[in-house]
């Protein structure tokens, strides 16, 4: 489990595989604190570490990445250098900063209007059709792994507000039109609409 807490801004070195695809991620943890077969969140998606090498700074891990998950996220489009938000799994009492969040991607919303109000950012995305009823105002979603909370939302799209900080230390405030963006509803909205359609009528 993660909390859509970005721990980290970290950068694609490398770039191997055709059907199952090998990433190596530089980031600033200490190799010594990742295990073998741990769980990291990339961009909101939950993968397990299968090499890990240290740096003078930080260290560099490796994740392998099946054909589904790369055609049902961002994450077959990376190319060597692009940032990625990581977040390490979450620990049993560790602070819960954010909402819970399993690392499944849900689908992939597309970023359809982008504007500055005073020092926020706001961006308008539009998700799945298959998801809108998830999201409501007021309510929590995961955005590329950053647990954020919608400001609005219309019959096809919703809006988030980004303060600067979280701009600076994620992918979010480098987001341009017309790109894409991993999703994860509220495990909370999903679990009501399930037991909303058992509900007598």
């Amino acid at each position: 489990m993660f909390t859509g807490i970005v721990t980290a801004k970290g950068r694609i070195r490398a770039i191997s595989g055709d059907g199952v695809r090998r990433f190596e991620i530089e980031a600033p943890y200490e190799a010594d604190t990742i295990a073998l077969g741990a769980s990291i969140a990339h961009a909101g998606a939950c993968l397990t570490v299968v090499e890990v090498v240290a740096m003078p700074e930080g260290c560099w891990f490796a994740v392998e990445v099946s054909p589904e998950t790369l055609r049902l996220t961002t994450l077959g489009s990376w190319q060597v250098g692009d940032p990625v938000n990581l977040e390490r799994a979450l620990a049993i009492g560790e602070e819960l900063g954010g909402h819970l969040v399993t690392g499944h991607v849900d689908g992939l919303g597309e970023l359809i209007d982008l504007r500055e109000e005073g020092e926020w950012l706001v961006l308008s995305v539009r998700p799945p059709s298959d998801l809108n009823r998830f999201i409501a105002r007021k309510g929590s979603i995961t955005v590329d792994g950053v647990s954020l909370t919608v400001n609005a939302v219309t019959r096809d799209s919703f809006d988030l507000m980004i303060i600067p900080h979280t701009a600076e230390v994620t992918t979010l405030g480098a987001l341009q039109v017309g790109g894409h963006v991993n999703l994860e509803v509220d495990l909370m909205a999903r679990y009501a609409a399930r037991l909303s359609e058992f509900s007598p009528t």
